[in-house]
């Protein structure tokens, strides 16, 4: 097993459980606990827990960044506000991609119902979007994991889409690091949507600046803005624009 596997396996446990054993990952992983220690290291160093005699636990700020159910509910109000400002960026005629996440439920709630194109992989998206029906809704297709749709169809489709405009979430938010999440799959897809974009925004609430999952797909200086909510610090904002990144707050 590759070792992103065994990290993206030992996120996925701990994000259900909050704390995992080193005994326990070597068996379930099938690989020496020395491997499991080193694993936890590295995750460590990069703030995704704290390791603890014989295991790990959660760290605290990773809690945050980890795709649970609650995120759908979680700075609620800063979403709705990031959804108004993407409005602002759709045109009538547009075709757009809406990646799966909570704040880009929040831009499918909120878009009114007219003639546009909306590709989609979001499950709680698509049934959002079958309410109005002068919008054209594109599925990608693909096997169901979770609220997603995920797998090697809907990427190939995508890469045969004329996309205009493409909205893309991300579970951190860094300079250095650029746009992350924490499943490979996830991250395909997203990167996807971004490649095969005329144009492409990230959409972040402020909380998820300076933070980094664990699988980057995309560098800020493939997107041509983020949008934020107004929570974003001055500071931060004029960090990211002497880097050359457009926010729009």
């Amino acid at each position: 097993m590759l070792a992103i596997t065994r990290h993206e396996k030992i996120i996925e446990w701990l994000q259900k459980q909050r704390t995992v054993k080193v005994a326990e990952l070597s068996e379930r992983l099938n690989v020496t606990e020395k491997t499991i220690r080193e694993d936890l290291e590295k995750l460590e160093r990069r703030g995704l827990l704290k390791r603890i005699h014989g295991g790990a636990i959660l760290a605290a700020d990773a809690g945050a960044l980890l795709p649970m159910a609650e995120n759908y509910t979680r700075r609620y109000e800063e979403k709705k506000e990031i959804a108004a400002k993407a409005l602002k960026l759709i045109e009538e005629g547009d075709v757009i991609a809406l990646d799966a996440g909570s704040t880009t439920l929040e831009i499918a709630k909120a878009l009114d119902n007219l003639p546009i194109t909306v590709i989609t992989n979001d499950l709680y998206i698509i049934s959002e979007l079958t309410k109005k029906e002068q919008i054209r809704l594109v599925v990608p297709g693909g096997q169901r994991q979770r609220n997603l749709l995920v797998g090697p169809e809907p990427l190939e489709y995508l890469k045969k889409l004329n996309i205009r405009k493409s909205f893309v979430s991300a579970a951190g938010v860094d300079l250095v690091h650029g746009l992350s999440v924490f499943t490979s799959a996830h991250a395909e897809l997203k990167r996807a949507m971004i490649r095969n974009a005329g144009t492409a925004y990230a959409v972040a609430d402020h909380s998820k600046f300076g933070k980094c999952a664990l699988l980057t797909f995309a560098s800020l200086e493939e997107l041509e803005a983020i949008v934020t909510d107004g929570g974003i610090s001055p500071a931060t904002v004029r960090e990211y624009e002497m880097k050359g990144v457009k926010i729009i707050a």
